[in-house]
This record gives C-alpha cells, sequence and structure tokens, in this order.
C-alpha cells in the first residue's frame, strides 16, 4: 500500500489506536469544496481509514499537488488523498484502469471494494441519474452517504440499492474552490447525519428489509461520526433519526430556496443585498413561511423550536455580507441550477401531501423556463 503523507490532526490527550486491522477505504464522488473539505478531515492512515476523489476539471492539480486548504478552523494544509481518479469508471474495484496516486501513477481502486461513498456532487435529476452512475462503485459492503443539497435527493438511491444503508447529510459549511485544488473554508463545520430508509410517507417493505438496513445506517453515521470527531476534530458532527434529518432538510430550504433563486432572478444580488430592498425583503420572508407552513404537513410534525424561524434566518443573513449563492454562481458560469431538489421537488412532495406551495411553484416555473430558454439558444447557435 502507498504512503501517504499525513494529514494533521488536532492532540490528542490519550493516544489514538487504529480500530480494525483491516483498512477502511472511503471514496468521494466529488472533488468540490465540500468534498475536500471532509475528505481531508477523514483520511488518517495511521488509522487505517484512506480517503479518495474522482474529480473533473481540478483532476491533474490534485493528482500532482493534492488538495491545499485553507481553513479557518484547522490552518492551511495539503491533503493528499489515497487516489484521485479522473472518472467514476476509472475508480470501480478491479478495473483495469489505473488511478494516478501522489505516491504511485499505478495505484488501482481497492480490490475489496469501497467501504463508504460519499456522494458531494450536487444533485441535478432532471440531468443526470447519479444513482445509475455510482452503481458500478456499489457492492454489498459499501454505505452510500448523500450530502447534497434540497430535499428528496436520497429515493433514486433507494429505489436502485434497496439493501444498501443509506446516510442523508446536510452541511452547513461554508467553503469555496477559489482555484483548481485549493479550497478555502471561510465559516462553520457542522454536518447533520441520519439514515434513510424508505422514505417518510412510504410504509417499511418487508422486501427492502427495512428494519435492518435503517439499523446498519444508523451504525455507519455513528461510526463516520466518531471518525470525524476523533480523528478529524470536527466536533459538531451531530447524528438523527430518519425524521429529524428530513426536517433539518426542510429546514434548510427555508435558506436555500428563498435567496438562491432570488440572486438569479433579483439580477445578480447576494442574500444581505437582496434584504435591502424592501420588496425584495417581502419576497424573502413571504417563500420562508410558505416553506414553514407547509413542511410540517408534509412531515407530520411541527418544526422544533431549537431550530430559527425565518425572522432569525433573516437577521442572520444580513450580517453574512458578500455572500453569493450558488444557484447564482451556476447560472452566471451557465451551468445547470439545482431546480429540481430546492424548488420542484419541495412543491411536488407537498403537493402529494396535499399542500399546495404556490411561491415555491412560481419560482420554479420562471427559472426553468429562464434555463431552458438559454439552453435552447445555445443549442440554436451551434448549428
Amino acid at each position: 500500500m502507498a504512503a501517504n503523507k499525513p494529514t494533521p490532526t488536532p492532540t490528542p490527550t490519550t493516544p489514538l489506536t487504529p480500530t480494525s486491522t483491516e483498512p477502511t477505504h472511503i471514496l468521494f464522488v466529488g472533488a468540490g469544496a465540500v468534498g475536500c473539505f471532509y475528505a481531508s478531515r477523514l483520511h488518517h492512515p495511521s488509522q487505517n481509514i484512506y480517503t479518495s476523489l474522482t474529480a473533473r476539471s481540478n483532476y491533474s492539480a490534485i493528482a500532482a499537488s493534492g488538495v491545499v486548504l485553507q481553513t479557518h478552523s484547522f490552518g492551511n494544509y495539503t491533503f493528499w488523498p489515497y487516489a484521485v481518479f479522473p472518472s467514476i469508471s476509472a475508480a470501480v474495484p478491479n478495473s483495469s484502469t489505473p488511478s494516478t496516486n501522489h505516491a504511485s501513477s499505478s495505484q488501482t481502486p481497492p480490490r475489496h471494494g469501497w467501504d463508504y461513498i460519499i456522494v458531494t456532487t450536487k444533485a441535478l435529476p432532471d440531468r443526470s441519474d447519479d444513482a445509475a452512475l455510482i452503481a458500478p462503485l456499489v457492492s454489498a459492503k459499501s454505505c452510500i452517504v448523500l450530502i447534497q443539497n434540497g430535499v428528496g435527493v436520497e429515493e433514486p438511491y433507494r429505489k436502485r440499492f434497496p439493501q444498501n444503508p443509506i446516510v442523508s447529510a446536510v452541511t452547513v459549511v461554508s467553503a469555496e474552490q477559489i482555484k483548481n485544488g485549493v479550497i478555502r473554508q471561510n465559516r462553520w463545520t457542522r454536518i447533520s447525519l441520519g439514515p434513510y430508509g424508505t422514505g417518510l410517507a412510504t410504509p417499511p417493505s418487508s422486501t427492502a428489509k427495512s428494519a435492518e438496513v435503517v439499523q446498519r445506517g444508523y451504525e455507519r453515521m455513528e461510526q463516520l461520526k466518531q471518525w470525524w470527531n476523533k480523528y478529524g476534530g470536527i466536533r459538531d458532527v451531530e447524528t438523527h433519526t430518519e425524521l429529524e434529518l428530513q426536517t433539518i432538510r426542510w429546514h434548510k430550504l427555508c435558506i436555500n430556496a428563498a435567496f438562491n433563486p432570488t440572486a438569479v432572478l433579483s439580477g445578480g444580488r447576494g442574500n444581505a443585498d437582496q434584504l435591502t430592498d424592501p420588496e425584495l425583503r417581502e419576497h424573502i420572508t413571504g417563500i420562508m413561511k410558505e416553506i414553514w407552513s407547509a413542511a410540517p404537513k408534509v412531515l407530520g410534525k411541527p418544526f422544533p423550536d431549537n431550530l430559527a424561524a425565518p425572522d432569525r434566518i433573516i437577521r442572520s443573513t444580513e450580517r453574512n455580507t458578500g455572500a453569493r449563492p450558488s444557484m447564482l454562481l451556476d447560472w452566471e458560469a451557465g451551468r445547470p441550477m439545482e431546480l429540481e431538489v430546492i424548488l420542484g421537488n419541495p412543491v411536488r412532495i407537498a403537493r402529494a401531501a396535499g399542500v399546495e406551495m404556490p411561491k415555491l411553484q412560481s419560482l420554479y416555473a420562471l427559472l426553468r423556463s429562464m434555463q431552458k430558454v438559454r439552453e435552447d439558444k445555445k443549442a440554436t447557435e451551434k448549428l
């Protein structure tokens, strides 16, 4: 096994000893800011824990120089993944396609498969079936972890992998890739984890052995929490029940569904800047209240008191000047936007529960049309 440059870890109060003689191999699908940051805090060869990455545009930079991290929480360091792959197909166990590793150009995927497959790419179900894309990576021992925005992201994976544990994750980390292979973490480290069974609205399926699958999901998420806590120094890793985690997803939607679409439709205004305009502020408040009213009917219980209500979210956002949401960055770069998981799925899920969300539906219709018109125009120009 190739030697690796160690990732800096906090100084422990007691010696850390390996938890297993067998190596644990973790593959992050997506080498953006979020994926690289959390992968760097899991990679600990001294504990037999190895993280690898699949990368696209930044593949060459990471393969040559590792991932350079400039972090608010852990200082500056370079993370050398166990391996970095230029594609998912190159990361398939027993694949004849070699990966590139900083210590060995002939490194290949682990012969016995991936223990964890952590997906951190943007969720674009209208563009690709990501569950199908990762299928060649998944074995009976694999746990699938989804660190993605929006609601309804888990269901395609559950349908395709009924026997595999799935952990759903929500993070509030503020991180960005300032150039290929260079990640800056600005604020926060919190990540919330919860198992995913068959969905809150679906009765457990005996054929999917739902109870057993969910139990294995609990066990795998607790293991991740321990590693991130003990070896990665991330103290605010939270574990939850399935319902609690889905509640957190709907709560985060108050931010994503309000500010992201509005940033695009308002002509490029950042989150705090939107709130300086009285009409936009009223619009933002209305979207949040619509979600706040609809979500309990979907979830079957109200938001808990410890989650920030719309007025508190707005006050906090006012102080976060300069923030430009990801949907705006995608629009300006000509990339597809996460319209389905942030707008389309919530509207459809709420409607199935007997609740209409007219404000979100309007945003969804307008942005989907804008995206289609621009893409049709580009296609015509190529003819």
